[in-house]
């Protein structure tokens, strides 16, 4: 779905824990990764650092009426069917589905987010809207920043029209050519670094840089890269220190662990990504989202090992400085632009190596299928084994929706009296939002937190891999891929489906079969070939 529009289909709350506590089980993977979200899984968490302020629960503040809230916006009620054709729908999400529309005076195509208005019922929710609509208009006409076109509003709903990105997401594209050089890279590093720049200089911290956030205009070769994603994004107060912990794990800033950042973030996050496109893997990794919160605390950068003996050192050199854990000492986003990598062309013209390709391949792909067999397996769970956690669910879903948010789970543990802290929330939450619309339904949730173990006993693993095999061949075969994915809202698209027969179809005949089924769902990732640390 390669349309550039600002999330809001996301859940309202995207702020990240600190810490897992020390005595339940960090055993649910995370959902932040490159493409959807899948994510290395072969290191053990190390020591937890030392939690001196621990998270603060609180409760929502009751819902507005729908009737009550007048115009969000600030503007008369407008028909946008007046001014656009609403096409074929694009994606949906949690508050509302995105729509491919044309503009009637002119013809051209654009994408339009419809929020549905009764969805915002909480006060965040509504600034959390506004918001993202000033940073857009404010930041629009930047050359790497998806444009705004226009935001309308009438009774029902919110209309945000903007850009419409054809060229999908950006590191899809980097997998489909196969290879890319070093140059390449620097050309990518530098339009990421663009869009840091724009920010700050227009006044705006972005808060959440990560790739999937970054779109290309169009299927040309040489399209530009759009960010798309304003959603943690905010004006920057002069003297202020943020401590509201946002972004997405892997490319989190040590000072928002410590809640104390301002605008260095953007940075550290930008860095990372520049990391992940030279070596295929994040710098900071773990099996869970704890784990890979310590990395990052800790610190230790490998620039030794495998392939960065190949990677120049000019590269190298940049990457320090945007990953400096002191915020003080950090590159800015205007002096990376004059960085000799991204501005002198000291960049080689050699590809870089294919494993680190094949790495960007397993990071992107190998989870989902992985992440969608552990959802079956929960569906066909006995009561006995998921006792209490029904009741637990029914609880939380305050609303009778089917469904729960963040909000709900967080505010419905905190009344059951739930030891889980924020972290190991949040940790439910992303882990099992299979779908990404921002909410879990019973079974997502009782694949989050059942115990892995129980997940990956022999008899539940040969009913998933029945479930997957259709036509009980004895193979899952593409088609059965195919279906499965579509089913449960993952795509099914011929590259996702490549990557993975190519990662799990370990003797090349093209299918899946049970024994290469049961060990990918019972190893890490030791095919990525690293070590951190």
């Amino acid at each position: 779905m390669g349309h550039c529009l600002s999330a809001f289909s996301r859940s309202r709350s995207h702020e990240i824990p600190i810490f897992s506590s020390d005595n339940e089980d960090s055993h649910s993977p995370s959902r932040h990764r490159l493409r959807h979200s899948p994510k290395p899984q072969h290191q053990a968490p190390a020591r937890p650092p030392t939690q001196s302020n621990p998270p603060q629960y609180s409760f929502s503040k009751p819902p507005i009426p729908s009737s009550q809230i007048g115009s969000i916006l600030g503007k008369p009620y407008e028909d946008i069917k007046s001014i656009y054709d609403l096409d074929k729908e694009l994606g949906r999400g949690q508050f509302g589905i995105t729509y491919l529309c044309t503009e009637k005076a002119t013809g051209s195509k654009f994408a339009c987010k419809s929020i549905s208005r009764r969805k915002l019922v909480h006060e965040k929710d509504i600034e959390d809207v506004r918001r993202e609509v000033l940073i857009l208009q404010h930041l629009t006409g930047q050359p790497n920043i998806v444009e705004f076109k226009g935001a309308y509003e009438d009774k029902q709903n919110i209309y945000v029209v903007m850009e419409l990105c054809s060229g999908g997401e950006l590191f899809d594209r980097i997998l489909a050519r196969g290879s890319y050089s070093e140059r390449e890279a620097a050309s990518i590093c530098r339009q990421i670094v663009n869009v840091v720049h724009a920010c700050h200089f227009m006044g705006v911290m972005h808060r959440d840089l990560k790739p999937e956030n970054f779109l290309l205009a169009s299927r040309d070769e040489d399209a530009p890269i759009k960010a798309t994603d304003f959603g943690l994004s905010v004006f920057i107060e002069p003297g202020k220190v943020y401590k509201e912990i946002v972004g997405s794990a892997y490319y989190v800033a040590p000072e928002v662990l410590r809640r104390n950042y301002g605008k260095e973030i953007d940075v550290w996050s930008a860095g990372v990504i520049l990391y992940i496109l030279l070596s295929g893997v994040p710098p900071f990794w773990a099996e869970t989202e704890k784990g890979i919160f310590e990395a990052v605390l800790e610190g230790n950068l490998d620039l030794l090992s495998s392939p960065w003996p190949s990677i120049s050192a000019s590269a190298k050199d940049l990457i320090r400085k945007m990953l400096a854990r002191d915020p003080k000492k950090r590159i800015t986003a205007a002096g990376a632009l004059e960085h000799p990598w991204l501005k002198d062309g000291e960049k080689p013209d050699k590809p870089i190596d294919s494993a680190v390709l094949k790495r960007l391949k397993q990071f992107s792909a190998m989870n989902k299928l992985k992440k969608l067999a552990l959802k079956v397996i929960a569906e066909n769970l006995s009561e006995e084994e998921i006792k209490g956690l029904k009741q637990m669910f029914n609880n939380m879903d305050t609303d009778g929706s089917g469904t729960i948010t963040y909000e709900e789970l967080k505010n419905g543990l905190s009344r059951l009296g739930s030891k889980l802290n924020e972290a190991e929330i949040k940790q439910l939450m992303d882990a099992a939002d299979v779908d990404q619309n921002g909410s879990i339904d019973y079974t997502e949730f009782i694949t989050a937190t059942m115990h892995r173990h129980k997940l990956e006993k022999e008899e539940h693993l040969y009913k998933a891999f029945q479930y997957f095999d259709s036509d009980n061949s004895g193979f899952i075969t593409r088609e059965e891929l195919r279906q499965a994915m579509t089913q449960y809202g993952m795509g099914g698209d011929e590259t996702t489906i490549d990557e993975i027969i190519e990662d799990v179809d370990t003797d090349k005949d093209g299918r899946i079969n049970y024994d290469e089924f049961a060990a990918m769902m019972r190893k890490g990732t030791q095919d990525y070939d690293v070590k951190r640390r």
